[in-house]
């Protein structure tokens, strides 16, 4: 999607601007399974357009574990792998600023081989022994709550079986600046559009620079807010993991929104859930779990 949109971009400019504009988007690293376009061709683009590219800081915290019982069963995409959704993260980096991520991997099961982590030296690795999935959200979460970091600074916790689309960093930061929205998730959840318990669901349709948003009754244990946020509901977060094998993170939200709280969800989503049946719509996220598509048209466009 977007080289097109640099083609039909460039294709209205004289030929001085377009040769500029095409130097600078030339690649100019990469990591695994990065496409060659993705650190400075964004720059290059907000650089014609003018954008002023936000920075508010996103401190991200992945949770990665050797087994896990809640999703050992679930349907998956054809080429799903863990690995797969950790190198699409990783690739989504690229080029991007101000976004620090600190990974946990709970090793309560043990593995014969080395964890794929390791293969990443970027970026920190917190091992601890958890044992289910309520547990290892405890122990990130108050990491998380004893850290010295900004207010306004976005804390994003994340699942490790999600795939996200480029520039979902600045998506992140558009919901998180409107004044009204209190926790964002960039997965659009496919349920909410055919489970017979949202058929009378009223959302409240909200729009920034990229994309519309929807207010949601709950997402998943993946989720955003700032670390003020974070803090004032502190005892929110616990409690419904305290005692649990399994978040009630449904419960979660729909008591946030009973104390005036609002999480609003991307549409579309600009991240899914690994998992076909309930992935954000009208994107083929088979292709980018594959790594080669990021950009194209069809992975932009296409319903799963």
């Amino acid at each position: 999607m977007f080289k097109s949109l640099i083609d039909r971009f460039t294709s209205l400019y004289p030929n001085n601007l377009k040769k500029r504009f095409l130097s600078a988007s030339k690649p100019r690293g990469s990591i695994d399974r990065t496409p060659g376009l993705l650190r400075s061709s964004k720059t290059a683009f907000s650089s014609c357009l003018g954008i002023k590219e936000r920075t508010t800081p996103i401190e991200v915290f992945i949770r990665h574990c050797n087994y896990s019982a809640v999703s050992a069963h679930k349907e998956r995409f054809a080429d799903f792998s863990k690995e797969r959704c950790f190198d699409n993260f990783l690739a989504t980096l690229e080029g991007e600023k101000n976004i620090n991520v600190t990974f946990f991997l709970d090793t309560f099961h043990p593995m014969q081989t080395e964890h794929f982590l390791i293969k990443q030296q970027r970026y920190p690795i917190i091992e601890f022994k958890g044992g289910s999935e309520a547990a290892s959200f405890l122990f990130m979460l108050e990491n998380v709550y004893h850290r010295k970091l900004s207010s306004d600074a976005i804390i994003y916790f994340l699942e490790d079986d999600y795939l996200h689309l480029p520039f979902w960093p600045q998506i992140l930061r558009e919901a998180l600046s409107l004044p009204s929205v209190d926790y964002a998730t960039l997965y659009d959840h496919k349920d909410k559009y055919f489970l017979p318990q949202y058929a009378d669901l009223k959302s409240k349709i909200f729009h920034t620079a990229s994309c519309h948003w929807r207010t949601i009754p709950s997402t998943t244990n993946t989720y955003a807010m700032l670390f003020k946020t974070l803090k004032k509901h502190i005892d929110l977060h616990r409690c419904y993991s305290l005692g649990r094998t399994i978040t009630a993170d449904h419960d979660k939200f729909c008591k946030l929104a009973e104390e005036g709280a609002v999480l609003i969800s991307s549409i579309p989503g600009f991240s899914t859930h690994a998992e076909p049946a309930f992935a954000s719509p009208c994107r083929d996220w088979n292709s980018i779990l594959k790594g080669s598509n990021l950009y194209s048209d069809r992975s932009i466009g296409s319903s799963v």
